[in-house]
């Protein structure tokens, strides 16, 4: 990885996949210890930054369930009467 242009560089465009796979990446290298400080709060604000964006992500997932849930079910209550 070879972002130089800051943690949140790119993460908005990324889709929730690409975001989860390069954040498991980003664990992993945290696990294995960074070579320098510097390196550790890179990924660190790395991490960050695509947990944010998985987060974005499923939120915005759950208002999608929740508005056709709430749709489905105007749907049942109107055929009722």
């Amino acid at each position: 990885m070879t972002d130089t242009t800051g943690p949140a560089a790119d993460v908005a465009d990324l889709s929730f996949e690409d975001a989860r796979d390069e954040l498991v990446s980003v664990v992993a290298q945290l696990e294995q210890g960074a070579p320098t400080l510097e390196e550790s709060l890179r990924l660190w604000e790395r991490g960050e930054a695509l947990a944010e964006r998985c987060e974005q992500w499923l939120l915005g997932a759950k208002r999608r369930l929740d508005a056709a849930r709430a749709d489905a079910s105007d749907d049942t209550s109107g055929d009722a009467s």
